[in-house]
C-alpha cells in the first residue's frame, strides 16, 4: 500500500473548492493538494439555498460570517415553504429549528396532536419561532428565546454559489492549495490496478497523484467515464429529470425563506438573494417539454428576468460506489438528488468530512473504502426517502404527473416510516440521518398524514394545563419575533460593518 501524500482534485466549482478548503484546513500539514479547474468550463452553480449545517462548515473553515454574507450576496433562510404540494392553494413550511417545548421522552407535536382532539384550533406552526419570524420577514442571530432555555432561531443561507466558490478558492489558495487553470485532456491509468496515475492537461503538463477526487459534476469524468463505476437509477421514485433556471431582479420583500411551488409536472423554486432572485422550474420531460417549461417559468416570475433561461438535464440516482479504486466522487459526480430540500452542498460537506475521518494516510485499504461507501449509501438513501415523501403524500389528482406520484411504489424504508407515524405518531431517526424527527413531522403533517395516536405522556397534563402551555408558548414566540429587526435591516447592518 502506498501512503497518500498528494491529493488531486479534478474540477472546481462549489464541490471542488469546499473539498480543497476543508481538506487543507484539517490535513494541510500532512498532504499536498492540487486542484485542476478550467476557467473556460462553467459550473452548474447548484446550491443557492442551503440548510443549517452550512453554518458549521463556514465556522470550521474560520470564515467570518459578515465577510461571507457580503462576498456572496447572501440572505438568510429560515425554512422552505411548500405551496400547492398537498393540493392546489395549500401551503405549509418545513421550518428549521424546534417547535414549542420538548419534554423528556416526548416531542412537542404530541401535545399539539392531543390539542387537536380536544378542540384546539392552533396550527402546529403557531409554535415555531422560525416559522413566525420567516413569515414576518424578521431575523437576528438568536441562540435562545430571551429569559428562557428554549432554542432560538436555526438558520442557513441563500447565496450566489459561483461567488461562494470564488470566496473559497481565494481562501484555499492563500492557505497553500495549488491551483492549475487547465482542461483535463485525458486520464492515465495503471495497466495492472486500473487506478488513476495522472491527468494529462491541455497545457502539455501531467499531474500525478496518490488519491484523486472527482468534482467534475454531472460529467463524472473520473468515477464514471474513466472507471465505469456504474449508476443506480432512482427515476422511478423521483421522475423529474429536467430543470430550467433564470435569474430575476429583486423585489421589495426580501423573504428569509425559500419557496417551492408545485405545478402540473413538478415544482418551481424562488430563492431571494440580496441583489436578485434565483428562479427555476423542475419538471419531468414526459409531461412537459423544454419549451413549455421555459414559457411556464417565464409566466410565473416574481420580477423581470436578467438572464436567459438555461435548461439542465439530470437523472436522479447515485453512483454504485462513491469511492472506487483511488477515486472519490464528491458533489454531482457522486449522484444527483433534485434540490427540493437544498441538500446539494450538504452532501459535499459530509462527503469531505467522511473522507477526512477515514483518510487513507498509509494507503487505500478495502476496509476503508467499504466503510466509506456504506456510510455514503445510508446517508443518501435517507435523504432520497425524505424527498420522495413530498411527492408520495400529495392529494393532487389534477395531472398525470401527480397521479403517477400518488400511485408509485416507494422504498420499504419510507413505507415503514410513514406507517409507523400514521399508526403511532412516532418518528425514529436512524443512523444519524440528516433530517431530524421535526422535519419528518412537518412534511407528513403538512401534507395531511395525521397520526391516529399520540404519546401517552401527554395525558399527564390536564386540558387546562395544555391550554396554558400553548398560550404561554405563543406569547413567548410572538413577543420574541416582534422584537427582531426585519430581514432587510439585518442585512443592511451587516453591510455597514
Amino acid at each position: 500500500m502506498k501512503s497518500i501524500k498528494h491529493v488531486v482534485i479534478a474540477g472546481g466549482g462549489t464541490a471542488g473548492w469546499i473539498t480543497a478548503a476543508l481538506l487543507n484546513k484539517v490535513l494541510g500539514k500532512v498532504i499536498n493538494i492540487t486542484l485542476i479547474e478550467s476557467s473556460s468550463i462553467g459550473s452548474v452553480g447548484v446550491g443557492e439555498a442551503t440548510i443549517p449545517p452550512i453554518v458549521q462548515l463556514n465556522n470550521a473553515l474560520g470564515i467570518n460570517e459578515q465577510d461571507f454574507i457580503n462576498a456572496t450576496n447572501a440572505s438568510i433562510k429560515l425554512g422552505i415553504e411548500f405551496e400547492n404540494w398537498k393540493t392546489p392553494k395549500h401551503n405549509y413550511m418545513h421550518a428549521f429549528g424546534s417547535f414549542g417545548k420538548d419534554f423528556p421522552f416526548c416531542d412537542f407535536y404530541n401535545f399539539w396532536l392531543k390539542g387537536q382532539v380536544t378542540g384546539c384550533e392552533d396550527e402546529l406552526w403557531d409554535f415555531s419561532l422560525n416559522y413566525q419570524a420567516a413569515k414576518q420577514h424578521r431575523f437576528a442571530p438568536l441562540n435562545t428565546i430571551p429569559n428562557t432555555q428554549l432554542p432560538g432561531l436555526s438558520y442557513a443561507y441563500h447565496f450566489d454559489a459561483t461567488l461562494y466558490a470564488e470566496y473559497l478558492k481565494k481562501l484555499a489558495i492563500s492557505r497553500g492549495v495549488k491551483h492549475i487553470d487547465a482542461k483535463i485532456d485525458h486520464v492515465e491509468q495503471c495497466l495492472t490496478t486500473g487506478n488513476i496515475k495522472s491527468l494529462a492537461l491541455d497545457n502539455d503538463s501531467q499531474i500525478s497523484g496518490d488519491l484523486f477526487i472527482d468534482c467534475t459534476g454531472l460529467r463524472a469524468l473520473l468515477i464514471e467515464q474513466t472507471l465505469n463505476t456504474g449508476f443506480i437509477d432512482w427515476s422511478h421514485y423521483l421522475p423529474c429529470d429536467s430543470a430550467v433556471a433564470v435569474q430575476t431582479h429583486s423585489t421589495n420583500d426580501l423573504k428569509p425563506y425559500t419557496r417551492s411551488i408545485a405545478h402540473s409536472a413538478g415544482w418551481q423554486w424562488q430563492i431571494p438573494l440580496q441583489n436578485r432572485i434565483g428562479n427555476g422550474l423542475v419538471y419531468c420531460c414526459r409531461y412537459l417539454s423544454d419549451d413549455d417549461a421555459k414559457q411556464l417559468l417565464l409566466q410565473k416570475l416574481p420580477a423581470e428576468p436578467i438572464t436567459e433561461p438555461r435548461v439542465i438535464k439530470f437523472k436522479t440516482g447515485r453512483r454504485l460506489k462513491q469511492w472506487h479504486k483511488n477515486v472519490v466522487a464528491v458533489g454531482l459526480s457522486s449522484g444527483f438528488l433534485e434540490p427540493l430540500e437544498s441538500t446539494s452542498i450538504h452532501l459535499i460537506q459530509t462527503a469531505v468530512t467522511r473522507l477526512i475521518k477515514l483518510f487513507p494516510h498509509n494507503g487505500i485499504s478495502d476496509a476503508l473504502v467499504t466503510e466509506f461507501n456504506k456510510q455514503s449509501v445510508i446517508e443518501i438513501e435517507h435523504i432520497r426517502d425524505f424527498i420522495i415523501l413530498h411527492y408520495k403524500l400529495t392529494e393532487r389528482e389534477d395531472s398525470p404527473f401527480w397521479r403517477q406520484c400518488r400511485q408509485m411504489d416507494i422504498p420499504d424504508s419510507l413505507s415503514q416510516k410513514m406507517n409507523l407515524f400514521k399508526q403511532t405518531g412516532k418518528v425514529v431517526r436512524e443512523d444519524d440521518e440528516l433530517f431530524a424527527e421535526v422535519a419528518w413531522q412537518q412534511v407528513m403533517i403538512g401534507q395531511g398524514l395525521i397520526p391516529d395516536d399520540y404519546n401517552s405522556i401527554v395525558d399527564s397534563l390536564s386540558d387546562e394545563q395544555l391550554s396554558d402551555l400553548f398560550s404561554t408558548l405563543k406569547t413567548l414566540i410572538n413577543s420574541t419575533v416582534a422584537q427582531l429587526p426585519t430581514h432587510q435591516d439585518f442585512l443592511a447592518s451587516i453591510k455597514k460593518v
